[in-house]
């Protein structure tokens, strides 16, 4: 694989004249407010476990229309090797919004639940304190993941570990998205499947529960738990687009730049699209939730041209982990969820939602975390360009930093590297370090060029084998030859296998692979 920008895409006029790494800082002499490059309103937008191949632009096959998403493709760059920094919903969030990977937290394997305790402490740096440093008005609709401050009956703080914690919802939570770089915020605490059922507005629950959310399988898999009398499980997403919209339509009256950090609940589970979707894509529920996933994302898009702002927005759309769809073989006798709405899955013939690659959501191989990129940017970030590097989402602290010309210091997006670079036109950048994967277990794989080696026997998630941290034999892959990971090669490269081993071990131990 060639790093950088396919041949005949060209330079954007736009791109940096000076980007230079000194002393472990990001320095830019064009980037923010110091140059070349104004500051543009951001809007982030992660998807809830779709996969790469769900998006029609990225899959020749699919069948599944998203022409919004198709729109981001052509319209910006597109990543064809992007990753996010775990193959399950909170250590990516972390990761995102901080720039450092989460298994240096407490939080080593899975996720937390509904009623988890916060992960990001109060004074690490965020995109958000990053950006409401340089001026940005910042705030976050949708699902949150990172845990909350909710206060138990009788006093004192929830304690996560019990599975069902008494909980008073009618006090204000100590802590939420607010204490950690957002102006505003109104989030559902977890993933739509986890209590408790309820929005929150900054530090107070919108509704107190007063009813049960009774235990539901596939497709509309859900949890039991407290729900607020007015929550609607169905109604989710239309109900924070419409407060996204809201928020754009507020922000624009202003001349302040804004940062919208928008995590969807689709398409996780609960599979369930709005009435008005079913049966529009002739796939199934999963993929009228996939449809609907894609219209949400053309409301914003329309709503930027409406209030006149697209052209000095940035919009970028990516995944939290891949879909949790798997690609059955019918010689399994396995259904197709096509024909079968309580299947978890597709024949290939019909859909792969996690395109060509190995796995499944949860697993170190590559459609655990493989997930669509793109980035629109009008006059910054040529149209219609694939980027073939390996990134991954904790990529984006140091990019927004970049842009803002905020030089990072030591604590700050510790395993961060600046895109910016090669979304202007950089054809010889390339990341510097290698790119780690986490699973669901707490397994480990580094890639570096085509190489990926696996710390790990089988596939560290759900996919069988499954397999733990650090369980020998390993696994090495070269992706240029073998993107389906079927030819294991460490025997044939020893060599290979040990020097990365040793990389991976260094970036683990060193606490940051951006110092090194």
């Amino acid at each position: 694989m060639q790093s950088g920008i396919k041949p005949g895409f060209g330079v954007c006029a736009a791109a940096l004249s000076s980007i230079a790494m000194v002393g472990g800082e990001v320095s830019a002499a064009n980037a923010g407010n110091g140059g070349g490059i104004d500051q543009p309103n951001i809007i982030l937008i992660l998807a809830d476990d779709m996969g790469y191949g769900d998006v029609a632009a990225l899959n020749e096959r699919s069948k599944i229309p998203t022409p919004n998403l198709d729109r981001l493709v052509q319209e910006g760059a597109w990543f064809s090797d992007a990753h996010t920094p775990a193959s399950v919903s909170t250590p990516t969030r972390y990761g995102l919004l901080t720039g450092r990977y989460c298994w240096r937290t407490r939080l080593k394997r899975g996720v937390l639940n509904g009623y988890g305790s916060p992960l990001i402490e109060r004074e690490r740096s965020t995109l958000g304190s990053m950006l409401q440093s340089r001026g940005y008005h910042t705030a976050v609709i949708g699902k949150w993941h990172l845990g909350l401050g909710f206060q138990a009956k009788g006093g004192g703080q929830v304690d996560p570990d019990v599975k069902k914690p008494e909980v008073d919802l009618s006090k204000p939570l100590t802590y939420s998205p607010n204490d950690v770089g957002f102006d505003e915020s109104y989030i559902i605490s977890a993933s739509l499947d986890f209590p408790p059922y309820a929005y929150i507005q900054n530090h107070r629950v919108t509704e107190v529960p007063t009813k049960r959310q009774e235990a539901l399988k596939f497709p509309a898999y859900t949890r039991e738990g407290e729900k607020a009398s007015g929550f609607s499980a169905v109604d989710t997403m239309d109900h924070m687009t419409e407060k996204v919209k809201d928020y754009i339509e507020k922000q624009a009256k202003t001349d302040e730049p804004f940062f919208l950090y928008f995590p969807l609940s689709a398409p996780h589970k609960p599979v369930m699209p709005h009435p008005r979707f079913i049966d529009l894509s002739s796939m199934g529920e999963y993929g009228d939730f996939v449809m609907q996933v894609d219209w949400t994302v053309g409301q914003v898009l329309d709503k930027l041209e409406e209030e006149g702002i697209d052209e000095e927005t940035m919009v970028i759309y990516t995944s939290d982990n891949g879909s949790f769809m798997y690609r059955w073989d019918p010689a399994d006798k396995a259904t197709d969820h096509m024909s079968d709405r309580l299947s978890m899955g597709y024949y290939p013939e019909n859909h792969e939602a996690n395109y060509n690659y190995r796995g499944t959501k949860a697993d170190i191989f590559e459609a655990g975390h493989r997930v669509p990129l793109m980035v629109k940017w009008p006059g910054t970030v040529k149209a219609n360009q694939e980027i073939d590097e390996a990134v991954t989402l904790t990529d984006i602290f140091a990019t927004f930093a970049e842009i803002n010309d905020v030089a990072l210091k030591r604590g700050q997006g510790e395993d961060s590297f600046s895109l910016l670079p090669v979304l202007t036109g950089d054809l010889k950048w390339n990341r510097k370090k290698p790119v780690v994967h986490h699973s669901s277990r707490g397994t480990f794989a580094i890639r570096e060029d085509d190489w990926k080696l696996i710390l790990t026997s089988g596939s560290g998630g759900r996919a069988k084998p499954r397999s733990g941290p650090f369980e020998r034999p390993y696994q090495l892959y070269n992706l240029a030859d073998d993107i389906h990971e079927t030819k294991n090669v460490i025997d044939e490269h020893p060599d290979i296998a040990e020097k990365l081993e040793q990389k991976c071990l260094r970036i683990i131990a060193n606490g940051a692979s951006r110092y090194e």
